[in-house]
């Protein structure tokens, strides 16, 4: 005996069902966005938990030592004075660091941009920005425009100097590895072979004894120098930005590190909000214009 016409019309229909549930629930669901990452900071690889930071959430960071005003304060880093100390402590605030997850450590100027591995997440010491040190080391985009200037003993003959021309003549000093030897070598060319020391406090010694008649530093340094330690020295005048490209002071970092872009994007912020127009007001505010040698 056979179902019904109806019963069987049901049965189908049921069936129909099954096989649709079926396939619905091996079919693919579509997948869930990831959530935004909450206001006020980066995409997650550049927050302090997503960092590849050298110590597991500590951030390390270096200079040489002893550290020189007004980059630094009390040659103290890790008191958040000077300059360069508020520029780390800013950029460390922007990737999710706090003050106390920061790590000081004491690396000499010229080791910090040298080829090898570093021991340091980003290295903080006025480090010019160059082709060259890009072979060996990563910069973070510059967090300070600089130019460089000659100091000279007062009554000295380099003291007199209105131009380059006077410059060719006397002993020039600087220290090893900086912008301010390289401008010495490229730009002055003076006709005696220039003194190159291994610290800063040595060539301001140099000044001071006399083993040299002029030195050349940053224009900010320049300044303190001649006002708080050298104070029978005087700024002579600045140099030309070459190429007409500003010099930049950048943040030194392993080649090919992970931190680069965090940290870049870190220091482009704090310029872009203000942040870094205010540290140097508040540090650098002295620096005199001094006049241009041409």
């Amino acid at each position: 005996m056979h179902p019904a016409p109806y019963a069987r019309h049901a049965a189908v229909a049921a069936l129909a069902a099954l096989l649709f549930t079926a396939a619905v629930g091996c079919a693919p669901q579509p997948e869930e966005k990831a959530s935004a990452p909450a206001s006020g900071t980066t995409a997650s690889t550049c927050a302090g938990s997503g960092l590849d930071t050298k110590s597991s959430g500590k951030l390390t960071v270096a200079t040489d030592e002893p550290a020189y005003e007004p980059w630094f304060k009390d040659g103290k880093p890790a008191n958040g004075e000077g300059f360069e100390s508020a520029v780390a402590y800013a950029v460390a605030k922007k990737l999710g660091y706090a003050r106390s997850a920061v790590v000081w450590q004491s690396v000499p100027f010229n080791k910090a941009f040298a080829p090898g591995v570093k021991t340091f997440d980003f290295d903080i010491n006025q480090v010019s920005i160059s082709a060259e040190r890009k072979k060996a080391v990563d910069f973070s985009s510059g967090y300070y425009d600089v130019r460089q200037a000659v100091v000279a003993l007062k009554g000295s003959a380099a003291a007199k100097a209105t131009g380059l021309a006077d410059l060719r003549n006397v002993k020039l000093g600087a220290q090893v590895g900086t912008t301010s030897l390289d401008y010495i070598d490229d730009v002055v060319k003076p006709k005696r072979d220039a003194a190159v020391y291994a610290k800063s406090d040595q060539v301001k010694s140099a000044l001071e004894n006399g083993q040299v008649d002029a030195v050349v530093l940053d224009l900010p340094t320049a300044f303190y120098v001649t006002s708080a330690e050298v104070t029978d020295a005087k700024i002579v005048g600045q140099f030309e930005n070459q190429g007409g490209t500003p010099e930049q002071f950048g943040l030194v970092l392993d080649k090919g590190s992970p931190l680069t872009s965090c940290v870049s994007k870190a220091v482009d912020a704090l310029r872009a909000d203000g942040t870094l127009a205010k540290i140097e007001q508040q540090w650098l505010s002295d620096a005199v214009d001094a006049p241009v040698l041409k």
